[in-house]
C-alpha cells in the first residue's frame, strides 16, 4: 500500500515590519544621539525577544500583537544574549557585555499564572561578555557563558524570589553554545566541544583533537 504524502505548505519570507517599527532607530540622550543597533535573537511560539546596544529588551507578544521593553538598572550596556523559555511561566534570560545575566518572570493573563513581573539577577560571577545561555525545560536551572571560559549555574525559586549562582566550570577559551538535557549540559567552545555531568560534576570530551 503506496504511502500518502504530506501536504506540502507554502511559506512568505518577508522582513517583520510590524517588528521593526516598533523599535526605534535612534535614541537621545543629553545632547547626543546614539544609533540603536540590534545585537541578540530568540524566538518561541509566544514571544519575539530582541535585544539591543542600548541596553533595552524589545519583547514583542505574537499573539497580542503588542510590544513590551526591559531595561537594566544603571549602566547602560549592550544585550549580547537572550532566552526565552515557556513552562509553568514565561520567562526570559538576558546577558550584557560586561557579564551582567538577568532572568525576568513575566506576566501571564492565564488563571493561575504570575500576575506581577519579577526579575533575578545573576551577581558578581561573570565579568566579560555573555556568549551564551541555557535553560532547564522547568525554568529551575539556567546556565550562563561568558567569552573567558566560565560556565555558571543558577538555581531559581521562582516561588520563593531567589535565585542561587555559582562557578561550575571554567574553560581555557570562549563558550560559543550551551544546552542543557536529563542532567547534561553541552559545552562548546572554541577548542572543544564537552559534555558537563551536573551530578557527578565530571566532564567527558566529544572527539579527541583539539579545534583548529
Amino acid at each position: 500500500m503506496a504511502s500518502v504524502a504530506s501536504p506540502v505548505i507554502f511559506k512568505e519570507f518577508c522582513p517583520l515590519y510590524y517588528l521593526l517599527n516598533a523599535i526605534p532607530t535612534k535614541i537621545q540622550k543629553g545632547f547626543r544621539s546614539i544609533v540603536v543597533y540590534l545585537t541578540a535573537l530568540d524566538t518561541n511560539g509566544d514571544y519575539i525577544a530582541v535585544g539591543s546596544s542600548i541596553g533595552m529588551l524589545y519583547l514583542y507578544c505574537r499573539h497580542l500583537n503588542q510590544m513590551k521593553k526591559y531595561n537594566f538598572e544603571g549602566k547602560c550596556e549592550s544585550i549580547t544574549f537572550v532566552k526565552l523559555l515557556s513552562c509553568f511561566d514565561d520567562l526570559v534570560a538576558v546577558g550584557t557585555a560586561s557579564g551582567r545575566v538577568a532572568v525576568f518572570q513575566l506576566v501571564s493573563s492565564l488563571p493561575g499564572r504570575n500576575k506581577q513581573l519579577r526579575r533575578f539577577d545573576v551577581a558578581g560571577i561573570h565579568k566579560s561578555s555573555i556568549t551564551a545561555l541555557a535553560w532547564s525545560p522547568n525554568g529551575m536551572k539556567l546556565f550562563s557563558g561568558d567569552d573567558k571560559g566560565k560556565i555558571v549555574y543558577s538555581a531559581l525559586d521562582l516561588d520563593q524570589g531567589v535565585c542561587n549562582s555559582s562557578l561550575v566550570l571554567e574553560e581555557p577559551s570562549s563558550i560559543v553554545q550551551l544546552d542543557y538535557n536529563q542532567k547534561v549540559l553541552l559545552v562548546s567552545t572554541l577548542q572543544r566541544t564537552l559534555l558537563f555531568y551536573t551530578e557527578e560534576k565530571s566532564v567527558k570530551q566529544v572527539g579527541t583533537q583539539p579545534r583548529k
